[in-house]
């Protein structure tokens, strides 16, 4: 996938350079062998756990990078950023340690423990500004704001020092690497972690194959790859908030076209089934995008196989909250739950003959309602059933069929599925 073509480049002297900047924020995170993944792909399998950065995710490394770059006088306007929640933690606490007044611009939609985390990081020195439904509304507002009002902007991704900095994470682990590496999977927000990574894994260890990991809601970088130049996606699903953007950089774009060998998209679902996994298995605790990488190995379990991977964990900024929602994304994914509208006669005995004649031994109702029509034969309900094997959803249906039950599906129609549940 890598272009013939020139393209900008990120200097080794500079990355070291920002590894020695960043001694005073960021800690050097472990390269750490995952055993139960080892196991499950055959293969030697390490986690880069920037999950346990500072702010929790690699984005401190950029924002220091590029502030620590600024002139007094720049840093004498003020700094002004747009996030969907990691790039504002660390920008944030860039601001507190250089005594930078500095504005954050973040979607609405941001969960709430990452704006917590940016005030409190921040202290006195930001502000943080809610505002639209995705990052892009918000860097549209932080742009304008930095263009009237003459304040610095720290771009999360787009931005030679910002890549500098996100290039670190590759220095570390061919650092603490004690053999050759294969694989390094990175997830792909708007780029700059994987351009920086890439820059600097092409330059000292050129065999090791670089792949780039996106939701497959948000293919921003995919699609660019495709049509041979940044594209902006019309519309985006943004539950992998760390990682939903609907334009790359134009720089980052440039640079990774040289350095990703591959792009891998994963359902939303699939990464969702990864974070349960994750901790489940390993007792870590990722967010959507930081559970990217690992959930794009079975797309690649056979190239993997015998060989040495990373997986970076980009960030652990999840929000408690989400937990229900992650769940059952993870249930609707794997083939487990099932949403109906089913018609049942308006007479005594109808639901319990749907419970004996319907559900098999191990499917369980996880979700009912109904509301009695007047003077109607029948009454619609919505009904959820959660199954035990993904194989038991279609004897589910030959029973319904078998015992004429007027039903509807609701999983595959989208619209209507997320109106109801």
């Amino acid at each position: 996938m890598p272009s013939t073509i020139a393209a900008p480049t990120i200097s080794v002297e500079n990355i070291y350079k920002a590894k020695v900047l960043l001694r005073e924020v960021a800690i050097h995170t472990p390269l750490m062998v995952n055993h139960h993944l080892s196991e499950m792909f055959q293969c030697q399998l390490y986690l880069k756990r920037e999950d346990m950065q500072v702010v929790r995710s690699y984005k401190i490394r950029g924002a220091y990078n590029k502030m620590a770059g600024l002139s007094p006088e720049e840093c004498s306007r003020g700094v002004v950023c747009a996030s969907a929640g990691n790039h504002a933690q660390g920008f944030a606490l860039a601001c507190q340690k250089m005594q930078i007044v500095g504005k954050v611009y973040m979607p609405a939609v941001t969960p709430q423990q990452k704006i917590r985390k940016v005030k409190h990081f921040g202290k006195e020195w930001v502000e943080v500004i809610l505002t639209g439904d995705t990052f892009d509304d918000a860097y549209h507002e932080a742009r304008q704001d930095a263009q009237k009002n003459g304040l610095i902007f720290i771009h999360p991704f787009d931005d030679e020092r910002i890549i500098e900095g996100q290039a670190t994470v590759g220095l570390e682990i061919l650092e603490d690497s004690k053999k050759q590496l294969d694989y390094v999977f990175v997830a792909i927000g708007g780029g700059g972690l994987i351009s920086g990574l890439g820059s600097y894994f092409k330059r000292l260890s050129p065999k090791t194959k670089i792949i780039g990991v996106e939701p497959a809601g948000a293919p921003a970088m995919y699609e660019s790859f495709k049509a041979g130049e940044p594209v902006t996606l019309h519309q985006i699903d943004s539950f992998v908030d760390g990682a939903a953007v609907r334009r790359v950089g134009d720089l980052t774009f440039k640079i990774a076209q040289q350095v990703v060998d591959d792009i891998v998209l994963v359902p939303e679902g699939k990464v969702c089934s990864t974070i349960l996994q994750l901790y489940n298995e390993d007792g870590i605790v990722v967010e959507p995008a930081g559970a990217l990488t690992v959930a794009a190995l079975d797309a690649y379990k056979e190239q993997i196989k015998g060989k040495q991977v990373v997986c970076v964990l980009s960030g652990s900024n999840n929000d408690i909250t989400r937990t229900e929602e992650i769940r059952e994304r993870s249930l609707l994914y794997e083939g487990l739950k099932h949403y109906f509208l089913i018609r049942f006669p308006q007479r005594a005995g109808a639901l319990r003959e749907f419970l004996n004649n319907i559900l098999g031994p191990n499917d369980d109702i996880t979700h009912f309602e109904y509301t009695k029509k007047h003077n109607r034969e029948s009454g619609p309900a919505m009904v959820g059933i959660q199954v035990e094997k993904r194989e038991d959803y279609e004897a589910l249906l030959q029973r319904m069929d078998a015992h004429n039950i007027n039903y509807q599906t609701l999983n595959d129609s989208r619209m209507l599925f997320e109106l109801l549940v």
